[in-house]
């Protein structure tokens, strides 16, 4: 156990993030460097080694939290960060950008503020780093079997590391032109800057993963030549569909879905451009979707200087606290969350629903039209007289995503059968329906957290292994029906 008495005598402390007007000029992380490093071994030193450790169950990942909370509380970063990856390939993305459901599985968070988990955990990988503790794992000697993986967001990219160090041939297929999905475009810079995927699939090139960018599969190259070429296929492409807002007006220049918007915003700052195509730049920015993806709009915009940010949710503003009736402890509470681009500006509204945009005599959008709505047998109803303009002249669509890309021929090629929401079906050990072909993260699962997009890409891994050699030895997969205690 860490210090007995922590969770009495030390307060919750979290990382310190850098003021708003100096952030504002750049796309750096928001955090102060090294501001965790006096206070987080205190901070570890406040879990209490429970008997039964709710947050290893609210972690999809089952990271063995106690353990290298006590190991940080010791000082023993090279054992803390063997425990950490031995549950997780890459703790610097989770501890940037996971919600951190552990941390509301804690136990102490029953009545007291919860240990800061996610905290420690990027305080140990981050170390681990700097320490050149993180080394590549090629394996001791070929399978002589051979894997694509399509898709490099975190579940490809886990799958593909995983099936490496198990000694099979793997080559991962993305069709953007850099390596990382949404993880590269979809995540602004100032969430986590791209510097930790690149140093990451390094190591993974040095474990013997090749990288194919540009290249999509079902366009540039059919499933049959694929499934010809290698012995098993991991799909990992994402659940890329936008959730499109069909109202009049639509069609309007400055009116965009959000993947269209973001990735742009990166790009700048791969050096592709030298101000993006799509920009916020002395507007007034209208984001519609109250989620993370919204979230990262209004911090996008904030930067490239909007004139004001707007964002809409249609659903009741949430509480403050977690419903001890409809989401009780150690469930993950849907509560209201102020993140780093909401502290920067910008205004928020609930309980509204947009009906129409207005547009110029050029066809460039200029104002919204919305209205007040109130849920009546779980369905939003207008509030009469309650019908608002507001301006805007840019307009991000972040309503979420309806499932995997129809678009690109890649389902009809394989043949591959979708469940009713869109996702593509799959048993209890991540296989389609075709013969070696698995999916892994939000292809079949829809729409969800990093944590758990690294969890089914090792869990599919480990099937995958085992359908190629007949046993595996890597871990224990977490199957897709485990969600208690979990999103």
């Amino acid at each position: 156990m860490a210090d007995p008495k922590g969770f009495l005598n030390t307060d919750r402390e979290v990382a310190e993030t850098r003021p708003v007007p100096e952030r504002l000029k750049d796309w750096n992380e928001v955090y102060v460097p090294g501001s965790l490093l006096p206070i987080i071994s205190k901070q570890a030193g406040r879990c209490m080694d429970c008997g039964i450790p709710f947050c290893h169950n609210g972690c999809p990942l089952g990271n063995l939290i106690p353990e290298w909370n006590d190991y940080a509380w010791r000082g023993d970063w090279q054992a803390a960060g063997e425990r950490l990856h031995a549950t997780n390939n890459f703790p610097e993305f989770t501890g940037r950008l996971c919600p951190a459901p552990c941390e509301s599985a804690c136990v102490l968070g029953i009545n007291q503020p919860p240990v800061t988990i996610k905290n420690v955990e990027v305080t140990i990988i981050d170390k681990a780093w700097e320490a050149g503790g993180v080394t590549p794992q090629p394996p001791e000697r070929l399978s002589g079997k051979t894997v694509a993986v399509i898709g490099s967001g975190p579940a490809g990219l886990a799958a593909a590391q995983q099936l490496t160090r198990a000694g099979h041939t793997v080559a991962v297929y993305e069709r953007a032109d850099r390596v990382g999905g949404l993880l590269r475009y979809g995540i602004p810079e100032f969430k986590m800057e791209k510097r930790h995927i690149n140093r990451r699939i390094e190591q993974m090139r040095a474990e013997g993963t090749k990288f194919r960018t540009g290249v999509e599969i079902g366009r540039d190259i059919d499933a049959a030549g694929l499934r010809r070429r290698y012995d098993a296929v991991v799909i990992a492409a994402g659940s890329t569909t936008a959730r499109d807002l069909p109202v009049p007006g639509r069609e309007l220049n400055g009116v965009h879905q959000a993947m269209e918007y973001l990735p742009l915003a990166n790009k700048v700052q791969e050096g592709d451009y030298i101000a993006p195509p799509i920009t916020a730049e002395g507007k007034h920015v209208v984001v519609i979707g109250g989620g993370d993806t919204g979230a990262d709009c209004v911090g996008t915009a904030h930067r490239q200087g909007a004139a004001s940010v707007t964002q809409l949710e249609i659903m009741p503003r949430p509480s403050d606290e977690r419903d001890p009736v409809g989401q009780p402890w150690p469930t993950f509470p849907m509560l209201y969350k102020v993140t780093s681009a909401h502290e920067e500006g910008g205004e928020r509204v609930y309980s509204v629903s947009t009906t129409h945009f207005e547009g110029d005599e050029d066809g460039n959008v200029q104002a919204l039209h919305l209205v007040e709505v109130e849920f009546k047998n779980g369905r939003p109803e207008p509030r009469p007289g309650t019908e608002k303009r507001i301006p805007a002249q840019l307009v991000t669509l972040a309503m979420g995503f309806t499932g995997i890309d129809r678009d690109n021929g890649l389902v009809e090629q394989f043949g591959l059968e979708l469940d009713e929401r869109g996702n593509v079906a799959r048993d209890a050990d991540y296989a389609t329906d075709v013969e070696g072909v698995y999916v892994a993260g939000d292809a079949g699962r829809g729409q969800s957290l990093i944590v758990w997009a690294i969890a089914e890409g090792r869990s599919a891994a480990r099937a995958v292994d085992r359908y190629l050699t007949g046993t595996s030895s890597l871990p224990a997969p977490i199957r897709p029906t485990d969600r208690a205690l979990t999103v």
